[in-house]
């Protein structure tokens, strides 16, 4: 059986107790972050490891760890510099960065997610301290496979991987990515219940179409243009070859990429090798399920809603595809459906009788439909259709103005606008400001962080679309059910797995509190390895005939939580890494 790291491996006593045996010692342990207790090795642990005199006398449980890593954290003062200090903490010892995230989920989320992360991508090279996880450049196609058994890890499942195309609203940041991909995975672990071992962020540094990046001395990525066409494809071949060589059970997600490139990978590879891509995907899940929600706290159904969608890139384009999914769910055929979503980019609505790439063709309205329409702009397609639905992922900041939330607010009592955009100086408008235009009646959620917003002595929630109550629990159904492809039904049961989470638990809310990631990612787990099961993708014999009950109990076995076990030492132990 494999070890999980050439460093370490998990291990079972006589009694069935975990303990890590360890094949490293004295002062390169203290440097291994997923090995390193600092302050909490025990006396016996110090003699035996090889740390006494390295470590200062005092012995400190992991909660007094937290205490002291809490303060600190809290003693940072820009949410940059907290960033910072959280990623400082992660690459020095990942036990106490987990426990401390697990106890401060929701404070620290948009810390090491939106809306910061998109600040540290762009500081990437400037903040740059510690090497993790992978990185593959195009000095490196022709050893893909070479350099990935670099990597310690043994028995990854888990691949995050970028090219930086396009992330959040920001666009093109070359080498920047990675720090997305290590932000999702610091998810993956503390929502999704995937071991941190388990894991690895990726960046495919393909290059960068910004000549300021390429003429920045600080830059840390290659400095020439991106590839692109075939040259570009088989540096994605070469990568998924050496995946599916050195980690054949991983699950690979696709992040951040540019909306035209994200389709085409995402089509290339979802049949070759597990995976699915967040953006599209996630970002769909996500935004049916909030809708869900809202339609039914209107006492609607999804059906009766007409929906229109400003953004046509990647997320926006998968919304539109969920949206129209969900609606095929409730009865409406595809006529039907191409009568109540619309789909607006940048020069107005998607019509057939446009050029327009070709992952947009299926979400375009046909020409005969906007026959005397005043025009096909935003707030012309709003009233034109009598939109009840309005969606933002266009990424500019400010679009629904006042005459646009009043015009749905005039087509229904209880308009649901949802602006989604991020980081938070993108969002389509502020939730205060469509709450006064549409007389305090909208039903809003954002995708950046917003606090409650009190108008006239009433507060009202504002729910977070984050993609974070779909990804970890969608990527660990598919790890312990072992799926050999993440299917378009398994994405939409982590979709109404989410929406029936938040009916259960918070009944009056869109999205569930951030601190209830957890509870929802386990949930969408749930239901997603259950999908895999009946659609016969799940690859994994144990789960194949567990009930409901049973399957649950599976996944909570093997949810990894932030705890210190004890350590032994392998035979032949030794304080060298090589």
């Amino acid at each position: 059986m494999a070890h999980i790291s050439r460093y370490y491996d998990v291990k079972r006593d006589e009694q069935g107790h975990r303990f890590l045996e360890v094949r490293v010692t004295g002062f390169p342990l203290l440097h291994l972050p997923l090995l390193n207790k600092s302050t909490a090795f025990t006396e016996e642990e110090r003699r035996l490891l090889g740390l006494d005199g390295l470590l200062p006398p005092g012995v400190s449980s992991l909660e007094e760890q937290k205490e002291r890593a809490y303060l600190r954290f809290r003693q940072q003062g820009t949410p940059l510099e907290k960033h910072a200090y959280l990623r400082n903490l992660q690459d020095h010892n990942e036990v106490l960065f987990f426990a401390l995230l697990e106890d401060h989920v929701e404070e620290m989320l948009p810390i090491i997610y939106t809306p910061t992360v998109g600040e540290a991508v762009q500081q990437f090279s400037r903040l740059y301290r510690y090497p993790r996880g992978f990185a593959m450049s195009t000095a490196h196609v022709e050893r893909a496979r070479e350099l990935l058994d670099n990597v310690h890890l043994q028995d990854v499942r888990m691949v995050v991987a970028t090219d930086s195309s396009a992330i959040l609203g920001i666009g093109d940041q070359g080498f920047g990515g990675m720090a997305i991909s290590i932000g999702k995975l610091s998810l993956y672990t503390v929502a999704g219940g995937v071991g941190p071992d388990k894991t690895l962020p990726v960046e495919l540094d393909v290059g960068t179409g910004r000549q300021d990046l390429i003429e920045d001395p600080l830059y840390l990525g290659a400095r020439h243009p991106r590839l692109t066409g075939e040259t570009y494809n088989a540096f994605i071949d070469a990568f998924v070859r050496a995946v599916q060589d050195r980690y054949p059970k991983a699950i690979i997600q696709w992040e951040d990429f540019s909306k035209d490139t994200a389709f085409r990978v995402l089509e290339r590879y979802r049949k070759v090798v597990p995976s699915f891509n967040d953006d599209i995907q996630g970002t769909g899940a996500v935004t049916l399920a909030g809708v869900l929600r809202a339609c039914a706290l209107k006492g609607e159904r999804l059906r009766d809603q007409v929906v229109v969608i400003h953004g046509a890139g990647a997320g926006g384009a998968g919304v539109a595809a969920a949206i129209r999914e969900g609606m095929g769910y409730e009865g409406l055929s595809e006529g039907d459906i191409g009568r109540r979503v619309f789909v607006l980019d940048s020069r107005g609505l998607l019509t057939d009788d446009r050029h327009m790439e070709d992952y947009k063709r299926p979400l375009a309205t046909p020409k005969d439909v906007t026959q005397g329409w005043a025009g096909t702009d935003l707030l012309s397609v709003v009233r034109e259709v009598g939109a009840t639905v309005l969606l933002g992922l266009s990424g500019q900041g400010g679009i629904f103005n006042e005459p646009i939330v009043r015009a749905v607010r005039g087509n229904t009592s209880r308009p649901i606008i949802f602006p989604l955009s991020n980081p938070t100086a993108n969002t389509e408008a502020l939730p205060e400001d469509i709450l006064r235009w549409a007389d305090g009646q909208a039903i809003v959620a954002t995708g950046s962080p917003f606090p409650d917003v009190t108008l006239e002595g009433q507060t009202y929630q504002i729910g977070q679309g984050n993609n974070a109550f779909i990804f970890p629990g969608l990527g660990f159904a598919a790890v312990l059910t072992r799926a050999r492809e993440i299917t378009d039904g398994m994405v939409a049961e982590a979709a109404y797995a989410l929406a029936d989470f938040t009916a259960r638990e918070y009944p009056e809310r869109t999205y569930p509190p951030t601190r209830a990631l957890r509870d929802a990612s386990r949930a969408v787990a749930l239901r997603v390895a259950r999908q895999a099961i009946t659609e016969r993708v799940a690859r994994e014999e144990r789960v194949q005939s567990l009930d409901d009950a049973e399957l649950d109990a599976f996944i909570e076995r093997r949810f990894w939580l932030p705890k210190y076990l004890p350590y032994r030492t392998a035979e032949g132990a030794s304080p060298d890494l090589t």
